[in-house]
């Protein structure tokens, strides 16, 4: 027997038995048999298939998705608890009516008082312009009232004057009217004192017209220094309200037409929130009806406000409405307006363009909930 040879110890199928042939899944795991002069292989890792990776990519996407949807579905109860019958909730952002500060006449601006992001109260001077031509004007006007002030006292004079005259022509006609009836006086000298009579009341009536006159050139003249007066004053730009400036549109030294802007301001005494309810809600909003604001950057704050506008038309309505289905899909839009007195001691505190949301009582017997009682003093600290 040739040493080379294994015996056959009965666990092998004898030279040219036939076998079942092994699976596919099973052959890598038979070792290749060893020859002599060639190299051993190696056992090579099974790549996974195209179809594995990509359930295994969208297994760990469908995770990831789930875990940011539950987040954001707690965080959307946190700031979103259930609310009690009654009210009302919209998405929205605040607003300010923005205000331009516009020359009324053109001239040049000779001096910016403000600049953007300052805070300024109403009445405030931001800016002034070159009035030196106006005020040149205003003092020839001033001149021309002080001399139509001394033509009216001069005619005031002059109707005294021709008063006497008047007085005196009196006198002597009735003296020679005396004189005739006695036949101590001819009656051609009492026609010449009635002549002379006559003549001083014409001059006075003269002299008062002058009067009259001299008054209308002096009112003229004053309505000219008023006119300048106004212009020189409408060329000290002053902010209409309180609020803040947005924006400096011109510098100092450029000349502006009439209307020119100079700063655009907001006016921060009325900030408001417009939200869109649909139909049966907005039906049951009441003008003045009391609501809360909650902005997104101060979550635990609920500012007070109140109901301002209601929208008459309804947006986003479609070409035809016909059924109950499609009369719903109506948006109405609302106003509510932060409360004054609130705004007015955190004027720094709130910022147009913030997103938020407005709750509204629709139901003047639903009380609201402790989040959305109303600022408080420790809300409002926060909100400073």
């Amino acid at each position: 027997m040739n040493g080379n040879v294994r015996p056959d110890d009965g666990t092998h199928p004898a030279e040219g038995e036939l076998h079942e042939p092994l699976p596919e899944s099973a052959r890598d795991l038979v070792p290749t048999p060893f020859r002599p002069g060639l190299p051993v292989p190696l056992p090579q890792p099974k790549l996974p298939s195209k179809r594995r990776r990509w359930f295994r990519l969208a297994l760990v996407l469908a995770l990831l998705a789930g875990g940011a949807g539950g987040g954001a579905y707690y965080w959307w109860l946190r700031l979103h608890p259930q609310l009690p019958p009654g009210i009302v909730f919209g998405n929205g952002r605040l607003y300010s009516d923005e205000i331009n500060i516009d020359t009324k006449y053109a001239a040049r601006i000779r001096e910016e008082l403000v600049d953007e992001g300052d805070q300024v109260t109403a009445g405030e001077v931001v800016a002034r312009m070159d009035t030196r031509d106006l005020e040149a004007s205003l003092k020839r006007a001033q001149a021309t009232v002080r001399q139509a002030q001394r033509a009216v006292d001069e005619a005031n004079a002059a109707v005294v004057q021709q008063q006497t005259q008047v007085l005196l022509a009196k006198q002597e006609y009735d003296r020679a009217a005396y004189l005739v009836q006695k036949g101590f006086q001819t009656k051609e000298v009492t026609e010449q004192r009635e002549q002379q009579l006559n003549a001083a009341n014409a001059g006075l009536d003269a002299a008062r017209q002058r009067v009259t006159e001299s008054v209308h050139a002096m009112e003229a003249a004053t309505h000219d220094v008023e006119l300048y007066t106004v212009e020189i004053n409408d060329d000290t730009l002053v902010a209409p309200y309180d609020g803040r400036i947005q924006y400096r549109v011109a510098n100092v030294g450029e000349v502006l037409p009439a209307g020119g802007h100079v700063f655009a301001m907001l006016n921060t005494s009325y900030v408001y929130m417009d939200i869109y309810l649909p139909t049966e809600q907005a039906g049951n909003v009441k003008y003045g009806a009391d609501a809360r604001i909650v902005v997104d950057a101060w979550p635990e704050i609920s500012i007070p406000a109140k109901v301002v506008y209601i929208a008459t038309q309804s947006q986003f309505t479609p070409k035809t409405v016909e059924t109950q289905t499609d009369r719903q899909k109506l948006m109405f839009r609302i106003r509510v307006r932060i409360d004054a007195d609130w705004l007015r001691e955190r004027t720094d505190a709130v910022s147009s363009g913030l997103p938020g949301i407005a709750y509204i009582l629709t139901d003047p017997a639903t009380k609201w909930p402790d989040r959305l009682k109303g600022d408080t003093k420790a809300q409002g600290a926060a909100a400073q």
